[in-house]
């Protein structure tokens, strides 16, 4: 097995192992891709102060993300199309993610379905729910992750209307691929992958195909798909959700102060800074640099999580001494899944951990509960001077 130590290692592995219409789903953001690189970028202008002297024993990265026990303040974001990434990606990562001690998010477009996962875990793991037209469906969506056991519902506000992603549209991405000549091309090329789908539990949407009326396979999905995403999706309907979960509900795709405290006023147990991995508003603040205004307008009533750029247990460590209670890693994560399966997923989550743990102690920290501003250096004017 080749030496990794960085998520880098992974995501090279991981582009020459994959079909290139998965890579570009993964890698890729909409229009102009300027939020997409900002996520990743923007945690560059924040600096490290480095303290001596400070006794470094008994170093912990444990801490709580709505009142859960993690090993570290990190969770794995929901990413659809997972099991198309590598053979039952999702069971995979969650298989992952349980054994290391952290939450892992099934996403409503995984291929995995959530009996699928929950057969293959022991821990409860988060669901993650795009609202629907289809309103029975949802609910029993809703009423199968309870059965499941789930022990949070994640849900994504940012996703009413699909942004563009050119880079999906011209590779005629679907679940299954669209078999075009330039698909069929590079499929051939990417034999390790091939045989392992061969093998997988599903090749569809796992949590649809079979659970919607009159969507029995892949061919009905599409249409049915296109029309299903709620553009009237409200606050109303956020309280209905939450509602109807009866528990701990994190709202996702915050990014905004005024609609952090919306989320407060509906009760959110916590709330995700996101841009949706730059895959919605293009030219959207990235979401390190949209997390200080939030904190200042919500901060200390409710639990403030970010997702979006997070490449380094350093990036985790810069926002969480920015204020977030947790971190979520989505594409640095799947580079791992892709490259080497559950084994990689486990990999991407010790290099984020030895650099979450070093970089504490080189700042003269112990716990992550101690993490602070006072651990960084802020450049003025970081959120941006805007009239």
């Amino acid at each position: 097995m080749p030496t990794i130590t960085t998520i880098d290692d992974l995501k090279r592995i991981y582009a020459r192992r994959v079909p290139r219409m998965f890579y570009d789903y993964c890698e890729s953001g909409s229009w102009t891709e300027q939020t997409f690189r900002d996520n990743s970028s923007d945690f560059d202008d924040i600096r490290l102060r480095q303290r001596v002297a400070v006794d470094m024993t008994g170093r912990s990265t444990t801490s709580q993300m709505i009142g859960q026990d993690v090993a570290m303040p990190v969770a794995l974001a929901p990413v659809g199309l997972t099991g198309m990434q590598h053979a039952d990606g999702e069971m995979k990562a969650a298989r992952a993610a349980e054994k290391f001690g952290v939450p892992f998010t099934l996403s409503t477009m995984s291929i995995n379905s959530i009996e699928d996962v929950a057969g293959f875990t022991d821990a409860p793991f988060w669901f993650q729910l795009y609202t629907m037209k289809d309103e029975d469906f949802v609910s029993r969506l809703i009423q199968r992750a309870k059965d499941a056991n789930c022990s949070a519902l994640v849900i994504t506000l940012d996703l009413q209307i699909l942004g563009q992603r050119h880079k999906d549209i011209k590779n005629g991405l679907s679940a299954p691929p669209k078999m075009t000549p330039k698909t069929i091309a590079n499929l051939a090329t990417k034999w390790g992958w091939g045989i392992e789908m061969l093998s997988a539990k599903r090749r569809e949407f796992g949590n649809i195909v079979g659970h919607v009326h009159g969507v029995s396979d892949m061919s009905q999905l599409g249409a049915w798909t296109a029309e299903q995403f709620d553009p009237s999706l409200d606050w109303n309907k956020v309280a209905k959700l939450k509602e109807a979960w009866g528990g701990k509900v994190i709202l996702k795709g915050i990014l905004d102060a005024e609609d952090a405290k919306m989320a407060l006023k509906v009760g959110a147990d916590a709330i995700i800074v996101s841009n949706h991995g730059g895959r919605q508003l293009d030219g959207a603040l990235s979401s390190i640099r949209a997390l200080p205004a939030i904190l200042d307008a919500v901060g200390d009533q409710v639990e403030v999580h970010l997702d979006g750029g997070i490449r380094s247990g350093q990036d985790v460590l810069k926002a969480v001494a920015m204020g977030a209670k947790g971190t979520y890693i989505g594409r640095a994560f799947i580079y791992g899944l892709g490259a080497m399966g559950q084994q990689g997923v486990t990999e991407a989550l010790n290099v984020i951990h030895k650099e979450l743990d070093t970089t504490m102690a080189l700042c003269g920290e112990t716990q992550v509960s101690d993490l602070g501003r006072h651990n960084l250096l802020v450049p003025e004017g970081f959120e941006g001077r805007w009239q």
